[in-house]
């Protein structure tokens, strides 16, 4: 029996309106019932997932910003890792051959200097907002995490300019198809679930997770039990073949695997 479960919120609890369904709520209730831990594990800031599973009437762990942060319970920090200082300065100050967006995450929130209203969709249950702010003038160290935001082809060729320009000294992700993330070097959802269950004397071989994402890969390929959404990126299903995938996330997949699971875990299942 697996002792910790680990979900994506984007494209995987939450509906594509950004909710979170009945269905899905009931399952991570019985989880927790079960004496199951419980954490959500999303790009989002903590400012901006913590009112979620507060609302949600949930007590439990975050890892934050893609894992640049984790939290216990009481919101204390577990774990925290930021670009280095001349890495944030060099994203921050270069003139990058793109129309994508800008954005920067601190702990005091996100910055960026282009307004995107249509952004704040995605935040309408937290009420989680940008701060206009001359990203310039920043200061170099305490940033966790920098986000592209345009139009997929637009990316994938910025991710070429990031990659010959950094090599080695970032990691880069599609946390969504419009959206490409610029990490500290080794910092993703799996490392920081290998840190929080080591804080609780788990292993990953404890855990189980879900997700849809590429910054999703590392975390679904190393817990002991990985499942991938049916409205995942192609590159994840193609990357994590032996992984079960289930159903969409509109039709609150999640809770229908969690039901079969806790029902029969050894029987096949069959996605919505």
């Amino acid at each position: 029996m697996y002792r910790l479960a680990a979900f994506d919120m984007d494209g995987t609890l939450l509906t594509p309106d950004h909710r979170i369904g009945p269905e899905t709520l009931a399952a991570l209730n019985q989880l927790i019932d079960r004496d199951m831990v419980v954490t959500f594990a999303t790009g989002r800031h903590y400012l901006d997932a913590q009112p979620i599973m507060a609302q949600l009437g949930l007590q439990g762990y975050l890892i934050t910003g893609n894992g640049t942060r984790v939290y216990d319970k009481q919101g204390q920090q577990l774990h925290a890792m930021d670009l280095p200082a001349d890495v944030a300065e060099e994203v921050l100050h270069t003139q990058w051959q793109t129309p994508a967006s800008l954005h920067v995450f601190r702990d005091e929130g996100w910055l960026t200097n282009l307004a995107v209203p249509e952004m704040l969709q995605a935040h309408h249950l937290s009420g989680f907002h940008f701060q206009l702010t001359d990203l310039q003038r920043l200061p170099a160290l305490g940033n966790s995490k920098v986000c592209f935001c345009g139009p997929h082809d637009a990316l994938v060729e910025l991710q070429a300019q990031l990659h010959a320009h950094f090599a080695q000294r970032v990691d880069l992700c599609f946390s969504a198809y419009e959206c490409l993330e610029v990490l500290p070097l080794g910092c993703n959802k799996g490392a920081a679930l290998e840190k929080l269950s080591g804080h609780l004397g788990m292993t990953l071989a404890d855990c189980m997770a879900f997700g849809d994402a590429m910054n999703d890969k590392e975390m679904l390929a190393s817990v002991g039990h990985g499942v991938v959404m049916g409205n995942a990126l192609p590159q994840l299903k193609a990357l994590l073949p032996d992984l079960p995938v289930i159903g969409h996330c509109e039709k609150q997949a999640v809770a229908h695997y969690l039901q079969h699971w806790l029902r029969s875990p050894r029987s096949p299942y069959t996605p919505v």
